[in-house]
């Protein structure tokens, strides 16, 4: 057993959590400002809007984005305490090789192996979990925004609503975009709103139910006469 590659398997999973972050937690990059075209004559009823742009231009929505980078850079502090630790136990081990017996070496070197094995399990545990906590702050948003569209595309008369970005080129008359009065009515409705990182940890297991009392048995008839 090579004890150094023990100590490499602990630097490439905290880097993987660490590029999960990015994903997790970057906020969308802002929208590049539309091509010099001419449009023509806006299209009566035909609205669009950008659940995207109303997100990343929102006050909610950076908020969001900055709580989920902060929960990620906590979450790979975490893991990464723990890897510079077992490196470090794991080096230690690698320099005493050649005055311990082979049967003590091989015994801590297993001991080593167990915790990384258990550091990958919490890397991939904390990976889910920033997931399932983007994906509760997204859909968090996304109740907040769905009532505003549907006020706003009232407002304006529309008979239907494309999404902008499935749009060529994202190109439309801004005449008939909604996502800057619904981006005022979300900034006045909410701000931010607490979260935390969700807990994947398998809850403790309930009690068995104590069994039910049988049901009394039904009196026999009395015999007949």
């Amino acid at each position: 057993m090579n004890v150094k590659t023990i100590s490499m398997a602990g630097c490439a999973m905290t880097l993987a959590l660490s590029g999960a972050s990015s994903a997790f937690a970057q906020a969308p990059a802002a929208p590049l400002p539309p091509p010099q075209v001419t449009h023509g004559a806006p299209v009566p009823g035909v609205c669009v809007f950008s659940g995207e742009a109303a997100i990343g231009a929102s006050t909610v929505g950076k908020y969001v984005f900055t709580r989920l980078q902060q929960l990620t850079q906590q979450a790979s502090a975490e893991v990464s305490t723990e890897e510079t630790t077992l490196n470090a136990d794991a080096k230690t081990l690698d320099g005493q090789r050649a005055t311990l017996d082979q049967n003590t070496f091989e015994t801590r070197a297993s001991a080593i192996q167990v915790r990384a094995n258990a550091l990958q399990r919490k890397v991939q545990q904390r990976n889910a979990e920033m997931q399932r906590t983007q994906e509760k702050a997204l859909g968090r948003l996304s109740d907040e925004i769905a009532p505003l569209v549907r006020t706003s595309y009232q407002a304006r008369g529309c008979s239907i609503l494309f999404n902008r970005e499935a749009l060529t080129l994202n190109l439309a008359n801004p005449a008939m975009d909604i996502t800057s009065p619904v981006v005022t009515a979300l900034n006045a409705k909410i701000t931010q709103f607490a979260f935390d990182r969700e807990r994947l940890d398998q809850a403790a297991p309930t009690a068995a139910a104590a069994p039910r009392p049988a049901a009394p048995a039904a009196a026999a008839p009395a015999p007949r006469r």
